[in-house]
């Protein structure tokens, strides 16, 4: 008598139905693009709990990187450049990307390498928890730059 339980040969569909049966168990499909497409004898509410079992593990060890993003203008003060380069680093360390974005308006056009330069000061002063993922580009009326966090 075939176990469940043990490996065995190719057996036809037939057969291995039968001894599913006598067990009082499921035949279910476990690897489809085999061939012969591999197939076991269980318990399939129990495969499926343990399946969504272990899924849900791994789901809670992942973990979701966020873009926080901060937006600046050409002529931001110093001390709101300090306070906006504070938040940024408490984002990094968290482990989230940091989105820091100068909006122009205006005559503010006229002044880009000064947002591109507050863009690279900000980027200094977070080399130690971050480096560059994007270098600061123009999008429109924005210059925008990504700040990864660092691995180590």
């Amino acid at each position: 008598m075939i176990r469940p339980d043990e490996e065995h040969e190719v057996v036809s569909i037939e057969r291995a139905l039968e001894v599913a049966a006598s067990y009082d168990l499921d035949l279910v499909e476990v690897a489809p693009n085999a061939k012969p497409p591999v197939c076991k004898v269980i318990d399939f509410g129990k495969f499926m709990y343990e399946k969504k079992k272990k899924e849900k593990e791994a789901k809670k060890k992942q973990h979701t990187i966020q873009v926080k993003e901060l937006r600046f203008r050409p002529n931001t003060d110093d001390h709101d450049l300090e306070f906006k380069t504070r938040h940024a680093r408490e984002f990094l360390e968290g482990g989230d990307k940091v989105k820091a974005t100068v909006q122009f308006r205006g005559r503010d056009m006229l002044y880009t390498e000064q947002g591109e330069e507050l863009l690279n000061n900000l980027a200094e002063e977070l080399d130690d928890v971050g480096k560059i993922e994007s270098k600061p580009t123009m999008e429109g009326r924005r210059m925008i730059m990504i700040i990864a966090p660092d691995k180590s």
